[in-house]
């Protein structure tokens, strides 16, 4: 069975070849989370590129409630209960008169119900309160009637201020409660004074909260929604400490610090103080927690079986699912209590992508979604990680993506370094992007260099102020250890990349030569000096972020430490061509650091497309603009890099 928007269709019905929109179209389900008692399955599911949400019968699949998405991008889909869906989006703002005239991207809570009530967004029904939210701190019943738990911007009258004539107390944030029956919310607590983050118990009470100064750097936990009860202090210059929910149990809080030499969740105690370390030996790439209790029961983690849960009889029924998935990457989407019924997503070589329905009663596992259904099983090319040396001695790793059907010799090359670039890595699952290259006859390489995650806090540190260094050298290594072992033709390789691969990709033809034929530059910054006073005005001279981001790109070193990285420093270096694209709306990479790089180029005379993404973001999260990214970047590096 497969469910493309809404319809529910069997799998020999997708028999339509691979095209660039097969690949480039949002996935067609996502998001997709089963109920506490394991009877409904919910979704977003995507029509000619218009989201819906779907809520389907377990049992039997039979759609029972269906509400418009549209063109708003859905970020998070969360269960309350089994009668209240909240789903997460966000939104391209307009100008804020108090925030420096910048644009930012922000979130709203819609508010779903099974019932015929029309859905309502968090906030929206209350003048008092800004028509956004900033965090979710989980959903309660007292007595079976759903309270959701957000933090806000309180608004205050002002006489003739604006157009309103309300104004925003301060930029701290406040804790609401919000009835999901009546949208009704109900101030809990207030953040004046510092950043603030709390955890809500069972009981809808406060179990405790932190308190962060950005000026200092000081993070304080405390036990309560009052300072009576100090539990724990961190200097965290870059804020590197967060609270993270509850523990295992009541009265216990979870609490991710990264501000040692190793990443630690800390469960605490509250009534004593007492912590222990959890999860020591996994990387932690998310938590898991019982949706109706809250309580922490396991986490996500980096590596293989992907999932770890602290009771011994949920890891072994775990352990049985992860078996029954050989060679494919796995993900734990949702579950219900003690793991009786279970969504669980894998990909990877054979499998672009397929959501499972686990049942507990019968012990099966049922396909009920494919993200990318025009794409078969033996249209995936082959995906594996390779391993090499940096050329400074650095063991490395890297997800090598081989064309369906080809031998792995003298292949063309792409290489496609991830964004971030601190943290962040790739797996050995299916990528949209990449396999959309091997399907048109290129090997595809994501390098894995310095200062990806997944790895030590040493590995991941070892990349700051490493840049336009010695991480675009990793990733030229890569190139050469392929060439080595004969995979691919090193006079093939085109570089292409998003975010800080869209700087790697502007770098790899400017601070390095002769090693790409062509670059594609997605969403990439390519004058840092002026990225990083964006990055002062956006968030403040005296912020966490911006002494993170002075810290990862070496801009504590001097003014001169960035223009030496700085791409369109160097435009006249360049010898191959290059490609542009940029969503207007990014609120993450300004627009202008593509638009100044185009004019570089324009002025030294080198060979160059630009193309502008109407209404797109960051995060290429529109169906058309995705696709027409995808199709520009491919038929480029096509034209100067055939495959054939």
């Amino acid at each position: 069975m497969i469910i493309i928007g809404g319809l529910l269709l069997t799998e020999s019905l997708v028999t339509a070849a691979p095209s660039l929109d097969d690949y480039g179209n949002l996935p067609q389900v996502e998001l997709m989370r089963v109920s506490p008692s394991g009877n409904h399955i919910a979704l977003i599911g995507v029509d000619h590129g218009k989201r819906q949400l779907l809520v389907a019968d377990a049992a039997d699949n039979k759609v029972i409630k269906a509400a418009t998405v549209g063109e708003n991008k859905v970020r998070d889909l969360e269960w309350a209960g089994d009668d209240h869906l909240l789903v997460t989006i966000t939104a391209t703002s307009d100008r804020l008169y108090d925030f420096e005239n910048e644009r930012y991207e922000l979130a709203g809570v819609l508010h779903v119900g099974l019932d015929n009530k029309t859905p309502w967004a968090v906030f929206d029904h209350s003048d008092d309160v800004e028509h956004t939210v900033f965090g979710f701190e989980g959903a309660f019943a007292e007595q079976g009637h759903w309270f959701g738990y957000f933090s806000g911007w309180t608004r205050v009258r002002e006489r003739g201020f604006g157009d309103t004539g309300y104004t925003r107390q301060n930029h701290y944030l406040d804790l609401y409660k919000v009835d999901l029956e009546t949208s009704k919310p109900t101030l809990m607590a207030k953040g004046a004074g510092a950043d603030h983050e709390w955890a809500i118990g069972a009981d809808g009470q406060i179990v405790a909260h932190s308190e962060y100064s950005a000026g200092s750097g000081e993070w304080v936990l405390y036990g309560g929604k009052a300072r009576d009860k100090t539990l724990l202090k961190r200097t965290s210059p870059q804020q590197q400490v967060a609270l993270q929910g509850l523990g295992r149990t009541d009265g216990t809080v979870l609490v991710l610090d990264q501000t040692g030499t190793s990443d630690l969740s800390l469960e605490i105690e509250v009534a004593t103080g007492r912590s222990e370390t959890l999860l020591g030996e996994f990387g932690v790439a998310r938590y898991l927690s019982d949706p109706l209790t809250g309580h922490l029961v396991g986490a996500a983690t980096y590596t293989d079986p992907w999932a770890q849960f602290f009771d011994p009889s949920q890891q072994k029924h775990y352990k049985s699912i992860r078996k029954a998935f050989a060679d494919r990457h796995v993900r734990v989407e949702s579950f219900t209590p003690g793991l009786q019924d279970m969504i669980v997503f894998t990909d990877g070589t054979g499998d672009p992508g397929t959501y499972w329905f686990v049942s507990g009663t019968t012990h099966h596992a049922d396909p009920v979604g494919y993200p990318y259904p025009g794409i078969k099983p033996v249209d995936v090319g082959t995906v594996t990680t390779l391993t090499y040396v940096a050329s400074d001695g650095t063991s490395l790793d890297g997800i090598l993506t081989l064309p369906p059907g080809r031998e792995a010799k003298h292949l063309p090359l792409v290489v496609l370094p991830h964004g971030g670039p601190i943290g962040v890595f790739d797996e050995a699952g299916f990528d949209w992007w990449a396999q959309a290259f091997a399907s048109r006859g290129y090997a595809v390489f994501q390098p894995n260099y310095r200062g990806s995650g997944g790895r030590t806090v040493e590995f991941r540190k070892a990349g700051y102020a490493e840049w336009g260094r010695k991480i675009l050298s990793d990733i030229s290594d890569g190139v050469v250890a392929l060439a080595s072992k004969e995979m691919i033709d090193p006079k093939r390789a085109c570089i292409v990349g998003a975010s800080y691969g869209g700087y790697a990709a502007l770098a790899g033809v400017t601070l390095q030569q002769g090693v790409y034929r062509c670059a594609v530059s997605v969403a990439g910054p390519s004058d840092m000096t002026s990225m990083i006073s964006w990055e002062a005005k956006v968030h403040g001279l005296d912020s966490p972020e911006l002494r993170y981001w002075r810290e990862v790109t070496g801009a504590d070193r001097g003014p001169a430490a960035l223009r030496e990285i700085s791409p369109v420093q160097f435009v006249k270096r360049i010898d191959v061509p290059v490609l542009l694209i940029h969503g207007r709306d990014d609120t993450t990479v300004p627009f202008e650091q593509s638009l100044d790089m185009s004019m570089a180029l324009k002025n030294a005379g080198k060979q160059y497309q630009f193309v502008e993404l109407e209404k797109e973001d960051h995060f290429l999260s529109r169906d058309a603009t995705r696709t027409a990214m995808l199709k520009s970047a491919v038929s480029f590096v096509q034209k100067y890099n055939p495959s054939e």
